[in-house]
């Protein structure tokens, strides 16, 4: 059976043009039904296994790959037997080639194209995608490529968004039913925002270089006469939903994103028509990425934790940072350093409102102690726990907590962007063995840094949370 815990993510995607110091950026959050979905941070090293049979415990499919697999960081489920947990979930990896897959953004398509091609239960699902792609790519469009060879085989078991990227470019495919999907590629000056929904619009056939898509495509939508349009091929509005659901729960995060970035256009948050792709007014950098994965609708009467708008206005609309996003991952190739420096994982765990991005390279042999470690319950000694209890504690005082809060997620802003300067300074030497040992054991000490001020912090809160038990009496207060 298909896994229905991992359906709600907001997708962005930075071409190199659009980006402040040229990087390709591909970034998601991976949000759960559930409040708790404990995940990890960890290396798959380079193997080669003769006939390698990859087995789903989710859907069940046994996939076919080559037998030389890259190393390749994932972010999988930590414990992945669990009752509405089942399967791997690596959600986010860069390989050893500088090839960055994020799956999946969780897409619908509607009922009439799900009539005539339906979802294949006992096919690929989310669960699977990051393992039987990522470590068997070169480059982002092969990445679609390879994966839409295995849809065709085995066929798809979820609506599925998935992204793309290496050094030069960034790639979006959208698989809303069992075998028929497209891709684009994100133009290098431009940006694009992916909310639940089928996003892709028009498809140029003709111009193989920017798209993608599966083999016959064209005449199954003839065939059964999906499309709507009198003239065009839009994917969005030939597979795809517009809903009251879609107006409640994806369209706005879209517009809040384009909002940020375009604040010169007008637009509303239960629009239908919000591009998929716009140029941003401004160069993108990775900080306007985490803002827009962090934020909850704010400065805005929408915002559930904000001070303005009435009660219908803070619950009208889902917010893009929830307290069951289980992580969130900016996936950075930067074209203009060398190779060996060139892949960041940018990776917070738990509700991003109040959780950092830490930057790990990924040129590496082994992911930091802490992020890797399983704990069977809750423990300040298992990254994303500590990072769901500073969630917690911030939230559940926002109003007394929102500052300290902002300072600590701003000096770890800082101090990330000077880690990533000072490691890559360091890096110009070094090649081979030696700079993935290097840059390994920078990882450990980035992580202890972090996570040294995040206890800190939570000592902080309890320390201040201690004097506002409401079994307190004041002699002088009573009298």
């Amino acid at each position: 059976m298909s896994n229905t815990g991992h359906q709600a993510c907001t997708t962005v995607l930075v071409g190199k043009k659009a980006s402040v110091d040229g990087s390709v950026m591909i970034a998601r959050n991976e949000d759960f039904h559930e409040a708790i979905s404990v995940k990890l941070f960890t290396l798959e090293p380079a193997s080669e296994v003769q006939n390698r049979i990859y087995h789903s415990r989710n859907t069940g499919v046994r996939v076919a790959l080559p037998d030389k697999a890259l190393r390749c960081t994932s972010v999988p489920q930590a414990f992945p037997l669990l009752k509405d947990a089942v399967g791997e979930y690596g959600e986010a990896g860069i390989n050893e080639k500088n090839v960055a897959v994020s799956s999946t953004e969780s897409v619908y398509g509607n009922p009439r194209v799900l009539a005539f091609d339906p979802l294949v239960p006992e096919g690929i699902g989310e669960d699977a995608i990051n393992s039987i792609v990522a470590p068997f790519i070169s480059s982002a469009r092969e990445g679609v490529a390879f994966l839409g060879k295995l849809i065709a085989q085995y066929g798809s078991a979820e609506g599925n968004g998935i992204l793309f990227a290496d050094t030069k470019e960034a790639w979006y495919m959208e698989i809303p039913c069992g075998h028929y999907w497209v891709a684009q590629r994100i133009p290098d000056d431009c940006y694009a925002i992916a909310p639940n929904q089928v996003s892709i619009e028009h498809i140029d056939f003709s111009n193989p270089n920017d798209f993608m898509w599966a083999e016959g495509i064209a005449a199954f939508v003839d065939t059964y006469k999906l499309n709507p349009d009198q003239e065009g091929f839009n994917f969005r509005h030939i597979f795809g939903t517009s809903t009251e659901k879609d107006r409640v729960y994806n369209t706005p995060r879209a517009w809040f994103a384009q909002k940020y970035l375009n604040p010169e256009i007008e637009q509303s948050p239960t629009s239908n028509d919000i591009p998929f792709i716009r140029k941003a007014n401004r160069l993108i950098s990775v900080e306007d990425v985490q803002y827009i994965l962090s934020s909850h609708y704010n400065e805005t009467v929408y915002d559930p934790i904000g001070a303005a708008g009435s009660e219908y206005e803070k619950t009208r609309f889902r917010s893009i940072s929830l307290s069951r996003t289980a992580e969130s991952h900016i996936l950075q190739l930067r074209p203009d350093t060398a190779a060996g420096v060139a892949g960041i994982q940018w990776l917070a765990f738990g509700t991003t409102a109040f959780t950092p991005y830490v930057p790990f390279f990924t040129n590496i042999n082994d992911t930091p102690k802490i992020y890797k470690k399983r704990t069977p319950s809750v423990s300040l000694d298992n990254a994303y726990w500590l990072f769901k209890i500073l969630g917690f504690f911030t939230e559940s005082r926002y109003t007394a907590f929102r500052d300290s809060n902002t300072t600590y997620l701003r000096d770890i802003q800082s101090y990330a962007f000077r880690r990533i300067h000072e490691i890559t300074e360091k890096a110009k030497p070094l090649s081979g063995a030696e700079l993935t040992a290097f840059l390994t054991a920078e990882n450990e000490k980035t992580a202890q840094y972090v996570i040294q001020k995040t206890r800190d912090l939570i000592a902080e809160y309890m320390l201040e949370s201690f004097n506002h038990s409401k079994l307190s009496f004041t002699m002088d207060k009573n009298l």
